[in-house]
């Protein structure tokens, strides 16, 4: 992982993908096929609430109806879940949007096989936050201007949005200053001083609010209200090979999603099952929309956004990676 990283750093996330670990990205790496005719898949995930449908759809058979077993394997970000898909590391892996979006600019063989999760479309009451600690001097986005804001990947999702909401609030995002760090580490880092600011997606959102601490932005709704902050996703050529397998993971996805937004006290329980959320908290969290289909119109706003951010200078071509 500490070698995927580095290549990513670099920026050259093709390059990572063919130079950082195995060629076999189409194959049946990862499968059993042996187990009562079982596939297994390993699915690149990051240990967020965001995923909480498919821990669900995995407990409740969803997936072995369908003949398949998932390796739910937790990792940084969606940055190190790219190049992880395209080396074979993972068969399916789960990513926020502008990795994608910038993963197919630079003609990165991916495509999105499954939305991921969705803005609540309420400001203010969304499921992720711009938070700050109790006590906090900063009140609004605009004061983040030469404030240290932790995200979980440098030039990702969690920045290009937060600078939204601090251009959007008067501010200068260019004056922002992000600083890398795992989601679970956020709210630690918040109340001892090392940032001043962090991109926190539940459940770190519940902790820091826990703590007294504060939302002073709905970045992800700041974007779009109907942002898609999420997909599932697959390498090119591992589709075209095992066009059944991934049918079958986007059929069983699709109805983990559905099951998920109906069901939220289930959602609440299978979260304890990955993440160290303590119960006492788990009726404060703000749960996101898992829609069926990725809202083409917020993907286009987010790259409108990534391109003047500079995170690529070739638009994405949407067409070739949504499902």
């Amino acid at each position: 992982m500490r070698r995927l990283l580095i290549c990513v750093a670099a920026g050259a996330v093709f390059v990572a993908a063919t130079a950082c670990g195995s060629s076999d990205s189409s194959g049946s790496g990862g499968e059993d096929k042996g187990s009562g005719g079982t596939t297994t898949l390993k699915v690149g995930v990051i240990p967020i609430l965001d995923v909480a449908p498919v821990y669900l759809g995995q407990k409740k058979g969803f997936y072995a109806e369908r003949g398949l077993k998932l390796e739910l394997v937790p990792a940084q970000g969606g940055a190190a879940i790219v190049p992880g898909v395209l080396n074979g590391q993972y068969q399916f892996g789960f990513s926020n949007t502008t990795s994608l979006l910038v993963a197919q600019s630079k003609n990165v063989p991916l495509k999105a096989v499954a939305n991921g999760v969705a803005s609540t479309a309420k400001e203010g009451a969304d499921f992720m936050g711009t938070t700050v600690k109790k006590g906090s001097p900063i009140k609004s986005p605009k004061q983040l201007e030469g404030k240290k804001v932790a995200v979980n990947t440098l030039n990702n999702i969690c920045d290009t949005s937060i600078r939204e909401s601090v251009r959007k609030d008067g501010g200068d995002p260019s004056k922002v200053k992000f600083v890398e760090m795992p989601f679970p580490q956020m709210p630690a880092a918040l109340d001892g001083g090392q940032v001043d600011a962090a991109c926190t997606p539940e459940p770190s959102l519940a902790t820091v609010k826990a703590a007294g601490g504060k939302s002073i932005a709905s970045s992800f709704y700041d974007v779009d209200p109907n942002l898609t902050v999420a997909m599932y996703f697959t390498s090119q050529q591992y589709a075209q090979k095992n066009p059944e397998l991934v049918k079958k993971f986007q059929e069983a996805t699709a109805e983990s999603l559905k099951y998920a937004d109906s069901h939220p006290d289930e959602v609440r329980e299978i979260l304890t099952t990955y993440t160290k959320i303590p119960s006492t908290l788990l009726e404060k969290l703000t749960l996101p929309h898992w829609p069926a289909e990725p809202d083409r119109a917020s993907i286009q706003r987010l790259a409108e956004l990534a391109k003047q951010d500079g995170l690529f200078k070739e638009t994405p071509d949407l067409d070739k990676l949504l499902p």
